[in-house]
């Protein structure tokens, strides 16, 4: 036994483990124990404890990319600073500070590729278990060999799921992994892209790093699209799914804590822009103005002063034009105020 194999082995039980119960499960829910779909479940679970289990490495490559992102600026300063030097004294002391400046931000280019690195063994494991424990009907740990033998008769659109474009003579076999190569470079590009174009900020997009990054969005997909004819449908099954697991988590995470100066940055304040248009207007128009209470019962009526009897009027309050007080305190007319009685 190599080493790779010392390495590959205690993987390729555990994902023969996972595979094994989900395939418990969905059988416990009613599904055939023997149908393609069941097994392709099984994958699609393996994938879903996968990336789970990824999930911090994934926090970690987007502050890494971050952090690469912000050093950027500097580090174009060093690559100008060392331009049109070869001798082996200027790559010393531009690697050196290089280095230094990754140090210095606490990152480094490989951080960013530690999920796709840390899923490598997990893809070979799966590779073998298809290969070796279900093509050959052998089984493989906890895929016991009357499962194995199970996994080898079921078929997804008519197609096993051991079988490859290369090795297998099945028409339906090449449509199957024809589709879904396509589908796993297609997801391959455009998780990249989401990641390496609308994540990153302006001064990013410029500078040897950036050209890199450029040729590794198209490489990538052309490498998966020319070796994946080596690949049995199981596996390219799982690479697919995980792909569609990396759109899903960057987009969420993209939308939802952009990178400083990114296009998707752009995109949210412009998101709550709109929202806190319509939030204004909203506060603008306000409530709709309560209509006054309608009087209810018997209409109260107004009452009337009385005049006060017996006491003088006070300054403020001075007695009004038709009647004045008399002598005696009660009150006369005018006309005869004075005069003696008839």
């Amino acid at each position: 036994m190599g080493v790779f194999d010392t390495i590959l082995r205690p993987l390729e039980y555990v994902v023969a483990w996972i595979m094994v119960q989900f395939h418990a499960l969905l059988t416990l829910l009613g599904m055939n124990p023997s149908g393609g779909l069941t097994w392709i479940l099984s994958i699609v679970g393996l994938v879903l404890v996968m990336r789970v289990l990824l999930i911090p490495l994934f926090v970690k490559q987007i502050h890494a990319t971050r952090g690469m992102q912000a050093l950027s600026p500097e580090l174009q300063v060093i690559q100008k600073k060392y331009k049109g030097k070869s001798d082996p004294a200027s790559r010393e002391a531009m690697s050196r500070e290089t280095m230094e400046l990754y140090r210095k931000h606490g990152t480094n280019p490989f951080a960013s590729c530690l999920p796709i690195l840390a899923q490598a063994p997990i893809f070979f494991a799966l590779f073998r278990v298809l290969n070796n424990g279900i093509r050959t009907g052998t089984g493989m740990g906890a895929l016991t060999t009357d499962l194995a033998l199970q996994a080898k008769q079921a078929t997804f659109f008519s197609a096993p799921l051991s079988g490859t474009f290369l090795t297998s003579s099945l028409t339906s076999v090449k449509i199957v992994t024809a589709l879904l190569i396509v589908a796993m470079s297609v997801t391959t590009f455009t998780t990249q892209k989401q990641l390496t174009q609308k994540n990153m900020p302006a001064s990013a997009l410029q500078g040897s790093m950036a050209q890199n990054q450029k040729i590794m969005l198209y490489a990538m997909p052309l490498m998966f699209a020319f070796s994946g004819v080596n690949f049995p449908i199981g596996v390219l099954v799982y690479w697919t799914t995980t792909n569609l697991w990396s759109m899903g988590q960057q987009f969420y995470t993209i939308r939802r804590m952009p990178t400083a100066g990114s296009a998707a940055e752009k995109a949210m304040q412009e998101r709550k822009a709109r929202k806190g248009l319509q939030d204004g207007a909203a506060a603008a128009s306000g409530p709709a103005p309560a209509e006054p209470p309608k009087p209810t019962g018997q209409r109260v009526q107004p009452k009337r002063k009385d005049r006060a009897k017996g006491k003088p009027a006070s300054a403020d309050s001075p007695p009004g034009p038709e009647t004045s007080a008399g002598n005696d305190g009660t009150p006369g007319s005018d006309a005869s105020a004075g005069a003696d009685p008839a």
